[in-house]
């Protein structure tokens, strides 16, 4: 006997599906903007590209995961500046201050729990509108 009520299979799950990081990060038209990607548990994955620097900040409510695809990623600490190449992940602990540099275009995955692509999350002024 056939339950016209149930749930669709997993497979057949409309948000189960495959994700293009290059063509994630092309979209994206400014620097130091995130585009979440995917969900899993409780965090967010957010592809992002950046040029020059943020501004100093924190997060007070969560850590900061950052996994560059290309280029060269600086992340500067109050004690000491962190190098992070294609490859490298690297994770912020919530309330240290940071200030992320890329003197060429980077492209990363930023993992965390909310969406931080404003001026509280580190994002210059002159990075609105940037290409």
């Amino acid at each position: 006997m056939s339950d016209s009520t149930s749930q669709p299979s997993a497979a057949s799950d409309a948000r189960i599906h495959k994700v293009s990081i290059p063509d994630a990060l092309s979209e994206l038209s400014e620097y130091w903007s995130q585009r979440v990607v995917g969900q899993a548990n409780d965090t967010l994955l957010k592809v992002a590209k950046g040029i020059g620097s943020t501004r100093w900040h924190s997060h007070e409510d969560q850590d900061e995961t950052f996994l560059v695809f290309s280029g060269t990623l600086k992340v500067q600490l109050r004690d000491r500046d962190v190098l992070l190449g294609p490859g490298d992940l690297f994770v912020v602990p919530k309330g240290v201050e940071q200030c992320p540099v890329a003197e060429e275009e980077t492209r990363f995955l930023i993992l965390g729990t909310t969406i931080t692509s404003n001026a509280a999350g580190g994002k210059p002024d002159w990075s609105y509108g940037a290409k």
